[in-house]
């Protein structure tokens, strides 16, 4: 049984529709603080290590939103949340400030930020549409 769901599937109560909001904001926030905590460094070596917590964040707001709906499509909502935050970020502020810089570590956040919970989404939704895939495929010729 899922947390958050009224006695129809696909609708959801009031608890799981501010649980859904709430994990919209946190993908908001782990962008925009992910963005603030690229620059990082270990003595004068940089140590990017908002890459690796932005990625298994992401990860945990989409298994908790999947669990909360229990549809795989609304997954995907904290991950607009961090992609709504981090071209929030991409803007220049009023003096002309600029939180990400053009280098690879910005491309690096966004790839690898975004990569691993969108692999679990596909292969949750793969194993929806499809079932699981038995162990013993290709046995039965000898």
């Amino acid at each position: 049984m899922t947390v958050g769901t009224a006695a129809k599937p696909g609708h959801l109560d009031v608890l799981g529709r501010v649980t859904l909001a709430l994990l919209v904001f946190d993908g908001f926030l782990c962008a925009v603080l992910s963005v603030l905590f690229l620059p990082t460094y270990l003595g004068a070596t940089p140590f990017p290590i908002s890459i690796l917590a932005a990625a298994v964040a992401n990860l945990a707001l989409v298994i908790a939103a999947r669990s909360t709906t229990g549809r795989v499509g609304t997954g995907i909502l904290p991950l607009a949340g961090w992609g709504f935050g981090f071209l929030l970020c991409m803007f220049g502020g009023p003096g002309g400030d600029v939180l990400m810089l053009a280098s690879v570590w910005t491309l690096l956040l966004l790839i690898g930020s975004l990569v691993p919970a969108a692999v679990y989404l596909w292969k949750v939704s793969a194993k929806a549409a499809f079932g699981s895939v038995s162990s013993t495929v290709g046995e039965g010729t000898r």
